[in-house]
């Protein structure tokens, strides 16, 4: 088992090891549970992520895959629901608007905010002749560069116009690899994470990610685990060296969801 480079991050570690009952697992879903794939909706779990993950779930507090995807279309893509060992999952989609319980199999989630209809329809204006893709989500909406002839100058090219369609109607952008995200303020991973590691009361917490949208997510580990009073020891995983920012805060670095796979089952059987 790969022993993070840091020492907050082996002290993460050891907290996990020490108390496991009391440990919240977290990980992002495209790049860290899955593989980046050109058409999202082809992405699924890496082979042996699912028996990983109940492996791992009966010996934790809880494991949650925190997502800007639906939840539902997490749970599908994931195979995650009705797995024996997974009473311990929770996916909360939409950065955590959306939240979807292996104990009862129900999503819950708000009301679209208004500004997502307005910008579906004015969308395909600003688009224009690039060859992009978007993914509606229902409560956000993403626009892929990734088919474009040139993906990185499209999505340079588009990353500003979109940032004033969104300001128009009331929300945000979340640039991605290759991928740019309107979506409502106020919810991020890192306020999801946040808000779940005191719902349960986790006394350590992992996080694994890949993309700049998992940055809150660290902002988030490592505010708890710098608490004066009551510190939450946390891991940062960064699966693949694909964003620069995400991989020089990270305790431990993996090259993929395999490496990611794998060390959770190694994690697993440590706790056996």
């Amino acid at each position: 088992m790969r022993t993070p480079q840091t020492p907050a991050g082996r002290t993460g570690l050891d907290a996990i090891l020490a108390r496991p009952a009391e440990a919240l697992v977290a990980l992002d879903f495209d790049g860290t549970l899955a593989d980046i794939v050109p058409d999202p909706e082809q992405a699924r779990a890496h082979p042996g992520a699912v028996a990983a993950l109940a492996a791992l779930a009966p010996k934790v507090a809880a494991v949650a895959v925190i997502t800007g995807r639906p939840a539902d279309v997490a749970v599908r893509f994931a195979g995650v629901a009705g797995v024996e060992g997974l009473d311990h999952l929770v996916v909360l989609g939409h950065y955590g608007a959306e939240r979807w319980d292996a104990v009862t199999g129900a999503v819950h989630a708000p009301e679209p905010h208004p500004g997502v209809a307005a910008v579906r329809a004015e969308l395909p204006g600003v688009l224009g002749e690039y060859e992009t893709w978007t993914e509606d989500k229902g409560h956000a909406l993403a626009v892929h560069t990734r088919r474009a002839a040139d993906p990185q100058a499209a999505f340079d090219a588009l990353r500003g116009p979109l940032g004033e369609l969104a300001a128009r109607h009331g929300l945000i952008v979340e640039p991605g690899r290759l991928v740019l995200e309107l979506r409502p303020p106020g919810m991020d991973k890192g306020v999801a994470l946040t808000e779940y590691v005191r719902e349960i009361g986790a006394t350590s917490v992992l996080y694994a990610g890949d993309d700049l949208g998992d940055l809150a997510a660290y902002a988030a580990v490592e505010k708890l685990r710098a608490q004066d009073e009551d510190a939450v020891p946390g891991l940062l995983i960064c699966s693949g060296a694909e964003v620069p920012e995400l991989a020089a805060r990270a305790d431990l670095a993996l090259s993929g969801p395999g490496e990611v796979v794998a060390y959770l089952r190694d994690l697993a059987d440590r706790l056996a």
